[in-house]
């Protein structure tokens, strides 16, 4: 009998001799290997019986076959099954790491971020002669503004479609907010939305030009005065160029003229997308009049700080800097189909009749969209 315990005690020697000495190397036929493992036997396993030397039945192993545990499965399987690898431990079984889907986007960043950083300091992209800095504003400006795109007003944008994948357009939007924010906006869909991610030139107002840090940042985001001569060279360069006519009277306005579009000044958009023969793009905003509703202006207090007007709103500046922050309303932005310029030839520039008509055509196009997109927004906020 204690023989037979003896020998019983060589059962199942996980890690020892069975004499709670630790051996060199463990048994990798132990059962606790096999239970870790969950992998059949291998081949040399199979007869798990031999006798010993004094006549005795030694057990060296168990068949702890998959089939030990399910009853369903095949036998056919455990034979064609190929043994684990031998230096598989006891955690050879997948483990997930819910943190690793974080851990590969931090690495990836790192890695983007130390790529932004070498070119930035090696001098490796370039700059184009308005001061545009693709690089620049690819990896830093329009990720600062997706958030605001994407999370807080959701912009939804239609008929990009309409915008070509190539060559010159002259894109012309209705303005308001008291703050451009709808510019930076429509720069993003451009840019997100067009199959070649093109970038948008805006046309801006001397004021922008004039603010120290401002006017560095815009020229680094491409955009340029509000003029014809620049306006033709970038048209010419094949860019999609922006405007918004109604300058400081339509980001301007009183919240009780929301969406009424203001005039369009001369027509020196029209001009110049007659002298180079691109195509006028009409684009409308809707959510942008809601994002600071002007309820009166400090016209005292922006004479002295040389600005058109000094915004009061319902929360500014009632809440001082809290009040900066613009509601979120639900954006949709529309671009309808081109208006083609070609036909007419660049000395039509020269013709008041044609430049007026063609000014008021843009207009009239913008505004009816404006209602037609209103008349189907249900909520303000929800869209």
């Amino acid at each position: 009998m204690q023989r037979e315990t003896a020998g019983m005690a060589k059962v199942i020697p996980l890690h020892g001799d069975g004499m709670g000495r630790r051996s060199a190397a463990p048994d990798s036929t132990g059962v606790g290997d096999d239970l870790i493992k969950h992998h059949p036997p291998t081949p040399d396993d199979s007869d798990d019986s031999q006798p010993s030397p004094d006549g005795e039945t030694s057990y060296t192993g168990a068949d702890y076959s998959a089939e030990h545990f399910d009853d369903s499965a095949d036998n056919s399987d455990a034979d064609s099954a190929e043994p684990a690898p031998a230096d598989e431990g006891m955690f050879a079984l997948p483990i997930p790491l819910p943190l690793g889907g974080v851990r590969s986007k931090i690495a990836v960043q790192v890695a983007e971020t130390a790529a932004f950083m070498r070119r930035r300091v090696t001098g490796d992209y370039e700059i184009d002669e308005f001061g545009y800095d693709e690089h620049l504003n690819d990896n830093v400006l329009l990720p600062l503004l997706r958030p605001l795109f994407d999370k807080w007003f959701r912009v939804d944008v239609s008929g990009i479609e309409h915008l070509p994948e190539h060559g010159a357009a002259l894109i012309v939007a209705n303005h308001a907010g008291v703050v451009p924010i709808d510019g930076l906006m429509t720069s993003v869909a451009v840019h997100d939305r067009t199959p070649g991610h093109r970038p948008m030139r805006m046309l801006a107002a001397d004021l922008v030009f004039d603010m120290p840090v401002v006017s560095t940042v815009a020229r680094k985001a491409g955009h340029t005065l509000a003029c014809n001569p620049d306006a033709e060279r970038l048209l010419r360069k094949g860019e999609l160029t922006a405007v918004f006519p109604e300058g400081f009277k339509g980001i301007g306005k009183p919240y009780s003229d929301r969406y009424k579009l203001q005039r369009f000044g001369r027509g020196g958009f029209v001009s110049a997308a007659l002298r180079t023969g691109a195509p006028i793009i009409p684009c409308s905003i809707v959510g942008s009049e809601e994002i600071y509703p002007k309820i009166g202006d400090f016209k005292a207090l922006a004479r002295l700080l040389g600005i058109p007007y000094f915004p009061i709103t319902p929360l500014f500046p009632l809440l001082g800097p809290v009040g900066m922050i613009p509601l979120p309303t639900k954006w949709h932005i529309v671009f309808g189909e081109p208006i083609d310029t070609s036909e007419f030839g660049p000395a039509c520039a020269e013709d008041p009749m044609v430049v007026f008509d063609l000014t008021d055509q843009v207009r009239e196009t913008i505004q009816q969209t404006l209602y037609r997109v209103l008349a189907n927004r249900r909520n303000i906020f929800l869209g």
